[in-house]
């Protein structure tokens, strides 16, 4: 009963929280029953079709947005956190994120409700890339997203980073595969030759006509039913492998190349490409043609299932054969995929709590520790539960404390463009220059134009006690667009490289860093965010006291850093833009 009641509490608090929630003008919802026709075998909602209502809501938000029609482009990574069963309702709503320029991201969230006991779950979260189709040639120019609340503010802002990685995750796969020590570390799993199956056995092709239930309002193949067509054959090809049925657990992104149109025929091939003990890949990929003309690339996915034994736990998996040379390029691809999932589910999706702060750092998770590292920074920032706690001419200090974290923010506008501020602050090289208690910072790595990797060497702040070395990645960013801050974002790292020692105690950063928003083009707006951890919390406890002003001090010597610098910078920032 006690649980009974808790539920239906959440359910009531939902409903009024929802009722006194600003209404994001793109925001649309979509409710279904799930009847047996919607269903598997086991009574459980299809995930083609749960695909197919994602992305019809998904559309719907971004045409209200755009005033136009628009097309999927992309649905990135899916992690499908539960099932859901016969009579149970699926709620989905999907809202516009951010534009850029023609194309657009919409978030969606799928909730599940039990109707008899009123309880509601997550099942997933999904981004999805929509463009936008004008009447004419030319390409339409997208309004602005104006975020009015905290979590639009906060999707808002990550959605640029979030775009910058879907830009480079071709580049993040090749660095994998030609890395031949990492693709022998990651696939180090030795099976008996004598146990596998051969990948052959798993292979389906299967062709569908395209007929005008299956088009949209754009008269183009619905994107959501060629990703159900393709996920019935991934299902198939799993289920030949372990013959039982297999349940999908994620995608990887769905890239949609072109489109294809009522009449077309959709060749779906899909194949087991590797088994990693609990959990299986399979690579499916959607062909069109029209009559003699040749096969057209569609889209490609992989797709991770398991088996579950009766207990609802992951059941073994006998490893594969995989056939000489594109059998075995799959193999292997699939293992840098496996890296890559792992190290997204790690860094990106653990909340703070679940990852250490020093996560190793090598060129395979580069991209997630920088996302994370400079997402953190952005949700610190739009947090708006600051407290005021001491202000001196202009220089303010802020706290903020919640879930036993406490954390500060020191705010102050001067005249300097807002560019030259970024320039000049992205040097963590000359901080000692104002900040007193950087006693030392050496660069240890330039991992791209945007991120670098530091040793700051600080004083102790106990008498003759150790001094403190922090290993520090620096992840800089200039506005996406209008309005968007500059970002300079700093965590620790652990860089193999350089291991602690004996001659310092190795402190850690959860994180911190600036924001530089322009207020005219010759007035900045600078913010410091730190986000303390028991290494950082003795440098500034009296000044969150209210016993000190050693805040105030060091940023009116940054103040003078950045006046002394507007013109001169040193050969290293100016190279490093």
């Amino acid at each position: 009963m006690a649980s009974e009641s808790h539920h239906k509490e959440n359910l009531h608090n939902l409903q009024l929280e929802d009722e006194g929630q600003h209404r994001n003008p793109s925001e649309v919802k979509m409710s279904q029953i799930v009847l047996p026709c919607h269903a598997n075998h086991c009574r459980e909602l299809s995930i083609g079709q749960l695909l197919k209502w994602m992305d019809c809501t998904a559309c719907l938000s971004a045409e209200r947005h755009a005033g136009c029609p628009c097309v999927t482009a992309s649905l990135d990574d899916i992690y499908f956190e539960h099932t859901i069963g016969v009579g149970q309702v699926v709620n989905i709503k999907a809202k516009v994120n951010r534009a850029f320029n023609s194309s657009m991201e919409v978030g969606i969230e799928v909730s599940c409700e039990d109707l008899y006991s009123g309880r509601h779950w997550r099942v997933c979260q999904a981004f999805a890339t929509f463009v936008a189709k004008g009447t004419d040639a030319n390409k339409v120019q997208l309004k602005q997203v104006v975020p009015c609340t905290h979590q639009e503010q906060v999707e808002h802002s990550l959605a640029a980073e979030r775009r910058r990685m879907r830009l480079i995750h071709h580049n993040i796969m090749q660095e994998l595969l030609n890395n031949k020590t990492l693709q022998r570390s990651i696939g180090e799993e030795s099976h008996d030759e004598d146990e596998a199956l051969p990948t052959e056995r798993t292979r389906v092709e299967s062709v569908e006509l395209v007929l005008p239930p299956h088009a949209n309002h754009q008269v183009n193949t619905f994107g959501g039913q060629i990703m159900a067509w393709m996920e019935n054959v991934a299902t198939i090809a799993a289920s030949r492998l372990c013959n039982a049925h297999p349940t999908l657990r994620a995608i990887d992104m769905f890239h949609f190349r072109g489109p294809s149109q009522v009449g077309d025929r959709l060749v779906l091939k899909a194949i087991v490409n590797n088994t990693f003990k609990n959990s299986m890949e399979v690579g499916v990929c959607a062909e069109a043609y029209h009559r003699d003309e040749p096969l057209r690339h569609i889209n490609s996915a992989f797709m991770t299932f398991e088996v579950l034994d009766e207990k609802g736990r992951p059941r073994p998996l006998p490893p594969i054969k995989p056939e000489p040379q594109e059998g075995q390029r799959r193999y292997q691809e699939a293992l840098a995929r496996k890296k890559i999932r792992l190290d997204r589910k790690y860094i990106i999706s653990c909340k703070q709590t679940e990852v250490p702060l020093s996560v190793p750092w090598d060129t395979s998770n580069q991209v997630y520790l920088s996302y994370n590292n400079v997402s953190a920074l952005k949700m610190l920032a739009a947090k708006n539960s600051w407290d005021l706690s001491s202000k001196k001419n202009n220089v303010s200090l802020y706290t903020l404390e919640e879930s036993q974290s406490l954390c500060f923010r020191v705010e102050f506008e001067m005249e300097i463009p807002a560019q030259r501020a970024f320039i000049l602050l992205s040097d963590l090289s000359r901080r000692h220059e104002w900040d007193q208690h950087y006693t030392l910072c050496n660069l240890l790595l330039s991992v791209d134009e945007d991120d670098f990797i530091y040793q700051v060497v600080t004083p102790s702040v106990s008498k003759g006690g150790k001094y403190q070395d922090f290993i520090l990645l620096a992840s800089r960013r200039p506005p996406c667009d209008t309005g968007d801050p500059y970002v300079i974002a700093l965590r620790s790292v652990a860089l193999p490289s350089h291991p602690p020692t004996e001659e310092f105690h190795r402190g850690e950063v959860v994180c911190a860093g600036f924001t530089i928003y322009e207020v005219s083009q010759s007035v900045s707006k600078i913010s410091y965010y730190n986000q303390t951890s028991p290494e950082v919390l003795p440098y500034i406890s009296t000044d969150i006291a209210g016993l000190s002003s050693s805040f105030y001090s060091i940023f009116c010597a940054c103040r003078q850093y950045l006046l002394d610098n507007i013109i001169s910078t040193s050969a290293f920032t100016s190279s490093a833009l």
